[in-house]
């Protein structure tokens, strides 16, 4: 398993790593449920596997819960990141997420993911969204450095995306920053520069396109990027679509990790062979890259 410091925080963290949001339960969104019986096999085979960074937020329905009770005993095996700024409301067949940014909700998450979790320190707090602007006159990034010196966190991050992330990233405040970026969708591969540049860590979020024009759940506008560039006639020998999309995700200088998110025992595999193997060849990757930019011009 590849391993990246992670910025500034001199975290080892896996290149692979593993986003929670599959684990959310019922009465959340999207078809797929998975049972408690599965979840904790699954949580377990994702550490016995090596990976050590494990990504979820209040947002996510039960997965904060599921983590705590299944590999809560594991907690020295793996680095842990959740979010704040989370209001999500259950409604009777569905979760609705919302975001509200005073200091009450923040700590409250704190209070409720430590409790969740099953454990005593956030590694890294993110906000779930927000801009500069709001988080500095409520007084948001103070409280995180207030909690920092309490140990009850150990670095501040940010999960966001543009238009908010420039000025973000100015503030030159935050540990590390989550942020969505493949071939298929490269607007924030500038800006995940400028941020490792100044000695943020990178999470890469989305970094499997959602697995592209092979997805379970299929995505037209990730379709049209990868059909309109002509990427299958990029794919090696026995390379999936799949492969291809993260294996370029993890060629960018920066990224430190990405959190898939998965439930399948076989698309585990799948990653885990991928993150294997490493970054695209650099004559491979600066094609599919230039074939991209080209077309999103």
């Amino acid at each position: 398993m590849i391993t990246k410091t992670l910025g500034n925080t001199g975290l080892e963290v896996t290149q692979l790593g593993y986003g929670s949001m599959g684990l959310r339960g019922p009465r959340t969104w999207g078809v797929r449920v998975v049972s408690e019986a599965d979840a904790e096999r699954f949580l377990n085979q994702v550490l016995d596997a090596g990976i050590n960074f494990i990504d979820t937020a209040p947002d996510y329905g039960i997965a904060e819960e599921r983590i705590g009770n299944y590999i809560g005993h594991r907690r020295d095996e793996f680095i842990l990141a959740t979010k704040c700024g989370c209001c999500p409301v259950q409604h009777d067949d569905h979760l609705e997420v919302k975001h509200e940014w005073n200091p009450e909700v923040i700590k409250r998450n704190l209070e409720e993911s430590l409790k969740r979790l099953q454990t005593d320190v956030i590694d890294i707090l993110q906000f779930h969204g927000g801009d500069a602007d709001t988080l500095q006159q409520e007084g948001l990034i103070d409280l995180l450095k207030n909690y920092q010196e309490q140990g009850i966190i150990r670095f501040l991050g940010m999960s966001n995306s543009l238009p908010n992330l420039p000025a973000l990233i100015d503030l030159q405040l935050f540990d590390t920053f989550q942020v969505p970026y493949s071939c298929l969708t490269p607007e924030h591969h500038d800006l995940i520069m400028q941020a490792a540049e100044q000695g943020a860590g990178i999470i890469i979020r989305g970094g499997i396109a959602k697995g592209g024009p092979d997805a379970e759940i299929q995505r037209e506008k990730l379709n049209a990027v990868w059909d309109q560039a002509q990427l299958d006639e990029l794919l090696e020998e026995e390379m999936t679509r799949a492969q291809l999309i993260l294996r370029y995700t993890i060629s960018h200088p920066h990224c430190h990790t990405t959190i898939v998110g998965t439930c399948n025992e076989e698309h585990l595999r799948e990653n885990l062979a991928s993150a294997e193997k490493g970054p695209l060849p650099p004559t491979l990757y600066e094609e599919i890259r230039k074939r991209v930019e080209t077309l999103l011009r």
